[in-house]
């Protein structure tokens, strides 16, 4: 039987990241890891956690974002 996934709240260090261009022009992958993230405009910013997983989406598209602590 699988186990449940705990829907309690990830703690622990955020990363706020922005997205600070248009994706427009750019890879689709790189416009699909954009909506992944929950970004939606040029300008929304989402606290996400610090995981090597949200690292990795960063560093793929690292030139439309900006990260901040």
């Amino acid at each position: 039987m699988p186990q449940k996934k705990s829907s309690k709240p990830q703690t622990g260090p955020k990363l706020t990241v922005t997205l600070r261009k248009s994706t427009i022009g750019f890879n689709k992958d790189q416009a699909k890891v954009v909506q992944g993230m929950g970004l939606r405009r040029i300008g929304h910013s989402v606290a996400l956690p610090d995981t090597p997983a949200t690292r990795g989406m960063i560093l793929k598209v690292r030139h439309l974002v900006e990260v901040g602590e």
